[in-house]
């Protein structure tokens, strides 16, 4: 899912020729006006709601949503197929996680519009292999007046946080209620496996790091200093002075960072490694098949247990690598699943790390009109 700001000793590895350690950008700009104008620019409840929508987390920041409004009150939503990941996530399974987020917000933004939804799936089927132009799912507003979902409030507030968290375990209490939005949640506070998870979550992120191909994919996402950013608001931003600096003398750029010969890369990474180190919890949810249906539901389970963990002050990280199913991380991925317990004929959907974090700033986003299907 989305990233989070660069340390500052992790920009200096990548002005090295070193890896992308996180990234992030601030709410100021272009790219960080939908989280400012969200609610604020709309007279009707269907796009008031849509714009708080297009804030869900979604992988490597794609923001593949696309909807085609088809009167006040209903809406087809499809995926922007050009906006998929094929190196990392090669059957789609992550990016229809991230459409089920968005349409778990529009549905708990509805809410506060005193509107109910209902939301059809996938009306006319869908690939399990590859998504294609059908849509995934109708939308609609109905006419029953409904009580606000307290996770509305907590929207705006959202981040993923990929920094270091500090040394306090989240109370059981707390992982209970995340963990509680679903059936499927599960998690996990002892020290002893608690580590073993961390060991297995920085191996799957080294994986995807050092695989020159996979990396790549990455690598053609970034978006560096805030000209760019605010240019291609999606994908993985680098942004702060440092970077800005860097970046005009040519000490970043995509180029240094496909190098991974250099002694900065090497640093990058053990940099890169302390916050799985230092992690004291886990959280993850598994379901009992993989249709689209059950990774879109996997979406809707996620978004109320980030929001779920926003309102209680933890910060959360997806760590999606350890699930990806290509070739070079299938040793990994089938010991995270059997570690994490996913069951016979099913799988482990979405698994992060939890804790006390500090203040991140906001994903950049594309403004709702973009993401607007014409005709």
């Amino acid at each position: 899912m989305e990233q989070a700001e660069l340390t500052r000793r992790g920009v200096l590895a990548v002005a090295g020729g070193g890896v992308i350690l996180a990234a992030g950008c601030s709410g100021s700009g272009a790219a960080g006006a939908p989280w400012r104008r969200a609610g604020s620019l709309y007279d009707d409840p269907m796009r008031a709601a849509l714009s708080y929508a297009i804030l869900a987390p979604n992988p490597h920041n794609r923001q593949p949503w696309l909807v085609n409004l088809q009167g006040p009150d209903e809406a087809v939503l499809h995926c922007q197929l050009d906006r998929r990941l094929p190196q990392t996530d090669p059957y789609d399974r992550q990016i229809v996680i991230g459409l089920g987020c968005f349409l778990e917000t529009f549905r708990i933004a509805a809410t506060s519009l005193g509107r109910g939804v209902e939301i059809e799936p996938f009306p006319e089927g869908a690939d399990v292999t590859s998504l294609d132009a059908r849509p995934v799912a109708r939308l609609r507003l109905t006419s029953e007046t409904v009580d606000p979902d307290p996770h509305f409030r907590h929207i705006l507030n959202r981040r993923t946080n990929r920094g270091l968290y500090d040394d306090r375990t989240p109370p059981r209490m707390a992982l209970r209620r995340v963990t509680g939005v679903s059936e499927g949640g599960r998690f996990e506070d002892d020290p002893d496996t608690v580590a073993k998870l961390n060991d297995l979550a920085w191996r799957a992120w080294e994986v995807e790091t050092t695989d020159p191909e996979i990396f790549q994919e990455s690598i053609d996402l970034m978006r560096i200093g805030r000209k760019e950013i605010n240019e291609n608001p999606d994908g993985l931003a680098i942004r702060g002075p440092v970077i800005e600096a860097a970046a005009l003398i040519g000490l970043v750029s995509r180029e240094k960072m496909e190098d991974q010969s250099t002694r900065a890369f090497k640093s990058a990474l053990n940099i890169a490694k302390k916050p799985f180190a230092e992690t004291r919890a886990h959280v993850w949810f598994v379901s009992a098949g993989n249709t689209r249906l059950d990774q879109i539901a996997a979406g809707f389970d996620y978004m109320r247990a980030a929001l779920t963990a926003t309102r209680l002050g933890l910060s959360i990280q997806p760590l999606s690598q350890g699930l990806q199913e290509y070739a070079s991380m299938a040793a990994i991925y089938a010991e995270a699943q059997e570690t994490l317990g996913a069951p016979e004929g099913g799988v482990v959907q979405m698994w992060a790390r939890i804790g006390y974090g500090g203040s991140v700033p906001t994903a950049p986003r594309w403004p709702l009109e973009s993401r607007l299907m014409r005709g």
